[in-house]
């Protein structure tokens, strides 16, 4: 029996367009998932971002990434980098230099720290990763990318560019 068809028609759902729908649809998706992520990185005192943040910069290594490209890759935009920034540096995970031939640009690098810290939450991320979608075959999450690709790329800059050719 369909569920939808026992409801009254004041408990339907009802969506301004095919497009709400959808944009809906992938809001609490995000959410669903974002609570597995939050609390997998709550246990190693991290926030989504920083955790974006420190494997930017292990992708990076043994290079350094300015701190404006580094903030142009970051998956989710994070209106205070510095802030974010300060506090991973406090706690020894980053480190930051300026150039001599131009001391407004700073340049940040991940430290043993900060590697060792990832070293230690790579198993823990990879479970979270399959809780969220392992459920999925590999033709559909492939599926689901290239929709998702499509879906933002009327949106976006090039800012993510990077995140298409790995």
């Amino acid at each position: 029996m369909n569920p939808r068809a026992t409801q009254t028609e004041s408990q339907r759902v009802s969506f301004d367009s095919p497009e709400q729908e959808v944009f809906l649809q992938l809001w609490r998706t995000y959410d669903c998932l974002k609570v597995l992520e939050e609390s997998l990185f709550v246990q190693f005192e991290l926030s989504p971002q920083q955790y974006n943040v420190l494997r930017l910069l292990q992708m990076a290594a043994p290079e350094t990434v300015q701190t404006m490209e580094l903030g142009r890759r970051l998956i989710s935009r994070c209106p205070d980098t510095t802030r974010m920034l300060d506090r991973l540096e406090k706690r020894g995970l980053v480190q930051r230099s300026r150039l001599p031939e131009n001391r407004r640009v700073v340049e940040v690098a991940i430290t043993e720290e900060g590697e060792a810290l990832l070293k230690r939450m790579e198993k823990a991320v990879v479970q979270m990763h399959g809780q969220q979608l392992g459920h999925l075959s590999d033709s559909e999450q492939q599926r689901l990318i290239r929709l998702l690709q499509k879906a933002r790329a009327p949106h976006e800059d090039a800012s993510c560019d990077w995140l298409d050719s790995l």
